[in-house]
């Protein structure tokens, strides 16, 4: 069964009290405010299906070093705004004078987003145990929008994908993810990630994926013999 798709200006309900993220009230009645999916849980919101990454405050973030001036290093986050990532919030100490020596453009870096202003003004840090460069490995980017949807409830999808994959996988709320692992697998990954991309809004997703693993699995099996 398909989840419900709405796009802006459908009518969700007739209880204002309701009303949630991605919805508007006007006479009375909630209506959808963005193209994406209903969820009805707790109350009424939808789910946005496009639009592009707005960082906040506390997001895990995959950048690429773009620039750099003194004391900053400035990454692509694939937003419509850069972070900014000032020496004191890299992991060890800096010399100024000797940026490139710790990181460099081009670099790919996991990173939280620390704070973002009024102005939009996106401050980063590497100041957590697991935030760092990522030397190996591929990085893609999807919808950020569909990143629930790789991870699962309750981490089901994304435990899944690493488990029957044995492919280490970081996923970032800007919409890129990491891979590292044999490259057949990290292959497979990839299009499987794809996948739930493609397929986000349908239910069953999950039994569907690993209906899928196990099939394309099965023909690289036959492929070798």
């Amino acid at each position: 069964m398909e989840r419900e798709i709405v796009v802006p200006g459908d009518v969700l309900g007739e209880d204002p009290k309701l009303a949630g993220s991605g919805t508007y009230v006007q006479d009375g009645r909630v209506y959808s405010a963005n193209y994406g999916l209903v969820d009805r849980r707790t109350n009424i919101k939808v789910i946005p299906l496009s639009g592009r990454y707005i960082p906040a405050r506390g997001d895990l973030v995959i950048g690429k070093v773009v620039d750099m001036t003194f004391s900053n290093w400035f990454a692509d986050i694939n937003s419509p705004y850069e972070g900014m990532l000032h020496i004191s919030e890299y992991p060890e100490r800096v010399d100024p004078a000797n940026m490139r020596k710790y990181l460099h453009v081009g670099e790919l870096i996991i990173a939280r987003v620390a704070d973002v202003d009024p102005t939009m003004k996106v401050e980063l840090t590497m100041r957590d145990e697991h935030l760092r460069i990522l030397k190996q490995g591929r990085v893609i980017d999807i919808s950020h929008v569909k990143i629930p949807r790789v991870i699962g409830r309750n981490g089901s999808m994304i435990g899944m994908l690493k488990k029957d994959l044995n492919v280490s996988i970081f996923v970032g709320q800007n919409g890129r993810i990491w891979l590292k692992g044999d490259d057949k697998n990290v292959d497979l990954a990839i299009r499987t990630i794809f996948k739930i991309e493609r397929e986000a809004h349908t239910s069953g997703l999950t039994d569907k994926i690993k209906e899928y693993i196990n099939r394309e699995q099965e023909q690289l099996r036959s492929s070798t013999k």
